[in-house]
């Protein structure tokens, strides 16, 4: 068993306290062991503002896991972090990029079995000429420019109960329907099937595309989409072998007795795919990107500027995403 790479996100949220945190609940959690990419003075003064005793190790990759049990190791960076809980500041964001930068490369060499990402903030980055609409397109293209293989990622929320993917993502619900079509299903499906057998050990998954109308259209009567791309695309999967049935409605699809026959329900939009998962288990809802030639989890919440640095951030989330990280990284070696 390998080491997580973990960074720290945006220095200025929670992402420092909680990396701290979950150390600090490495035995009675059973957090796996990972090495931090980050600014060791900003760990050390975080810690000290929270009053969190901690003992850290600078280390390089390959001395992380033996480090682990005894203190927090920490593979430093170039650059360094003002400590301003609360305060985005763009000084950051070289450091936020370079931690990220550094993470993949150890996933894809093979030093670090899989990566976890704090939370990032989006502005102070676009303020200092990042030019990756988010954290996740930088990464498919970090993995494509690294590996030299294409990626396209896809968004998972996976939590105990529940393993749900948004086709379209972070666009206004007006632009949804407009924006659907068979083959981005189809695609956004079968790289889901396709993670699912290889990262989770799912031999056959199944999967409930959702309607995207109510009722998932009653047929035509509320609505073309259902009948006209979302029926098609689930043709198109089951001719690739894909065990996916709908459009099923998706006011149906997420009580207990719906979730027990398919492994992940495919939305149609954000909410329609976030809502259930939260509602299920927020503390223990780990967002997955899919589609990358790496393993990468992140806590399913944001920096929380406004809880930086009073103590008072939850580890959960990341505990969870730490976990959820070594069991996929497991299952993939067990497949090889």
């Amino acid at each position: 068993m390998g080491i997580l790479a973990l960074t720290s996100g945006d220095p200025s949220g929670i992402g420092p306290e909680i990396a701290i945190e979950a150390w600090r609940r490495r035995k009675q959690d059973n957090t796996p062991a990972f090495l931090l990419l980050s600014d060791p003075a900003l760990v050390e003064a975080r810690a000290g503002r929270l009053g969190l005793p901690i003992e850290i190790a600078i280390v390089a990759p390959e001395d992380a896991h033996a480090a682990f049990d005894d203190a927090l190791p920490i593979v430093p960076l170039d650059a360094s972090f003002l400590d301003t809980p609360g305060t985005p500041n763009t000084v950051n964001a070289a450091g936020t990029i370079e931690a990220i930068e550094a993470a993949v490369r150890l996933v894809t060499s093979g030093q670090a079995d899989a990566l976890v990402t704090c939370p990032i903030a989006k502005k102070p980055l676009y303020d200092a000429g990042f030019g990756y609409p988010g954290h996740t397109e930088f990464l498919g293209n970090l993995a494509q420019t690294i590996t030299g293989a294409a990626a396209t990622p896809v968004m998972m929320l996976a939590g105990p109960e529940l393993r749900a993917v948004p086709v379209t993502i972070h666009i206004p619900l007006v632009q949804v329907a407009p924006a659907l079509t068979m083959a981005r299903i189809v695609e956004t499906a079968s790289i889901t099937a396709a993670d699912l057998r290889d990262k989770f050990g799912i031999d056959n998954p199944r999967l409930a595309i959702a309607g995207l109308n109510p009722h998932a259209g009653e047929d035509g009567a509320m609505g073309q989409e259902d009948q006209g791309i979302i029926r098609p695309a689930v043709d198109a999967l089951r001719r690739l072998g894909i065990d996916a049935r709908g459009p099923l409605p998706a006011d149906t699809m997420f009580h207990a007795r719906a979730r027990a026959g398919y492994d992940a329900a495919i939305c149609m939009y954000h909410d329609q795919a976030l809502i259930p998962a939260k509602a299920l288990a927020f503390d223990e809802t780990v967002n997955v990107t899919l589609g990358l030639p790496f393993i990468r989890t992140s806590p399913d919440h944001g920096t929380a500027f406004d809880i930086a640095g009073k103590g008072i951030a939850r580890p959960d989330s990341l505990i969870a995403a730490l976990r959820l990280a070594r069991q996929m990284a497991d299952a993939m070696a067990a497949r090889r």
